[in-house]
């Protein structure tokens, strides 16, 4: 299901811009974030309430450590502007791990690849969409 709003150029946090816009609990807000995992981009999915912790999401993808992707290049690998970045319909796939608490949820909210656009989906949904795997990526900010 899509979900528009009017997005504030001046937001801080455009997952957090997202909850309060759309009236949902920011745990059930997912973000998409590219990380370079030893050479490769990678999506963490996380809730917008925390923060993604790169020893979790390196182990998740059988590697030692990861860091923020640069990022010109999550623009140009998605074709998604950042803030905007949508873990569907990305211009070249990425391994993708999406933070295990959205097992707990009935629906869930990712970027619908542009700011002011997100789409609900059942997490089982966006783990088969994306080919996700899941592990406990994320961590309470």
């Amino acid at each position: 299901m899509l979900h528009p709003y009017t997005h504030d150029p001046a937001a801080p946090s455009y997952g957090t811009e997202a909850a309060q816009a759309l009236g949902v609990d920011p745990a059930r807000v997912f973000k998409t974030l590219m990380v370079d995992v030893e050479g490769r981009l990678a999506v963490g999915i996380v809730p917008v309430s925390g923060t993604l912790d790169l020893k979790a999401i390196a182990a998740a993808l059988g590697a030692k450590k990861a860091a923020m992707a640069d990022p010109a290049a999550a623009q140009r690998r998605t074709g998604y502007v950042l803030g905007g970045i949508s873990p569907l319909g990305q211009r070249l796939p990425s391994p993708t791990v999406l933070d295990s608490s959205a097992l707990a949820l009935a629906t869930v909210l990712v970027s619908g690849g542009r700011r002011g656009l997100d789409i609900e989906l059942a997490p089982a949904d966006l783990v088969r969409l994306t080919s996700a795997v899941t592990a406990a990526i994320g961590s309470r900010a």
